[in-house]
């Protein structure tokens, strides 16, 4: 096929042979077994010029998308087992990949000596393919794109308080019951003071916070230390919940979790270094308790 697609592309048999580095007669050969193979003949030969037959011609087609998928194959092959090396950049959002992506990261380095790595902390969607970007982590539905995702998880939006908090001023039982309690709100996360609950979000609170704050991060703090309640997603209070400095409360009301989604622009022929930090990350976040509590699907 590829010796026929050299004389379809160049005219001639003595060129096809001179682009191959083979001899005329192994040109000749090579479409003649071609054409007793396929039972039909592909190319009419003059002494000045060399043509496709109509079913050459619909053949030549036929040959270039065959031979696409071949080199495609193989350069996946390569992909898969090479051994993985240079510059791999992921980006994922600023406390998330503080939390469990930095940590992920750094192992795998450790164990790919020949890898470089740079994590862009961002909390806006990068464009991979505009930005140099290998790999990202993105947290929601995604929209329809070329990207290939590999589904890790999920993460919840939650209502959390400090156990000091709960002893003096007692749980909410219903979203209403939020309109007795104090109030320290993100401004980054959740823009509208309209906090909305259920499964089908039907439950609308218009929340008055006693502060406000464009960082998560500072309103996790303030609810760590007793000062009132906050919103958040489950990820961004893992550590608390896990060391107990932190309790959810709501859970009944809770909107469908959110899914946690590794996302690449290489397809089948991403790189070594992609395709083996992809395989990873997958392992380490998918056994991670934050991303798999009861209240999550894992779809």
């Amino acid at each position: 096929m590829r010796v026929f697609m050299r004389i379809a592309e160049t005219g001639g048999f003595a060129e096809a042979a001179r682009q191959l580095n083979t001899s005329p007669p192994a040109v000749t050969r090579a479409v003649a077994a071609l054409e007793d193979a396929i039972g039909t003949r592909l190319l009419t030969r003059t002494t000045r010029s060399v043509k496709l037959t109509e079913a050459g011609a619909r053949y030549v087609e036929d040959c270039r998308n065959i031979l696409a998928a071949i080199e495609e194959a193989e350069a996946a092959a390569a992909g898969l087992y090479a051994t993985p090396s240079g510059t791999l950049t992921v980006t994922s959002s600023v406390m998330f990949g503080q939390i469990y992506i930095m940590p992920v990261m750094t192992e795998f380095l450790d164990r790919h000596p020949q890898v470089s790595g740079r994590l862009l902390l961002l909390d806006r969607i990068v464009n991979l393919v505009d930005e140099g970007v290998d790999v990202a982590i993105r947290i929601g539905r995604l929209p329809d794109s070329s990207y290939s995702a590999v589904r890790v998880g999920s993460v919840r939006r939650v209502v959390c308080g400090s156990p000091a908090y709960f002893k003096k001023h007692g749980m909410p039982r219903t979203p209403a019951d939020l309109a007795n309690h104090r109030i320290v709100a993100a401004t980054g996360a959740w823009p509208s003071l309209e906090w909305r609950f259920g499964r089908d979000a039907h439950i609308t609170v218009n929340v008055k916070p006693a502060l406000l704050s464009n960082s998560n991060e500072a309103t996790i703090s303030a609810a760590r230390s007793g000062w009132g309640l906050t919103r958040a997603l489950s990820y961004q209070v893992g550590p608390d919940l896990a060391k107990g400095s932190l309790q959810i409360v709501l859970e009944d009301f809770e909107q469908p979790p959110l899914p946690v989604h590794i996302v690449h622009a290489g397809g089948r022929n991403a790189s070594a270094k992609v395709r083996a930090f992809i395989d990873f990350a997958r392992d380490r976040l998918r056994a991670n308790q934050t991303f798999r509590s009861g209240h999550q699907s894992e779809g």
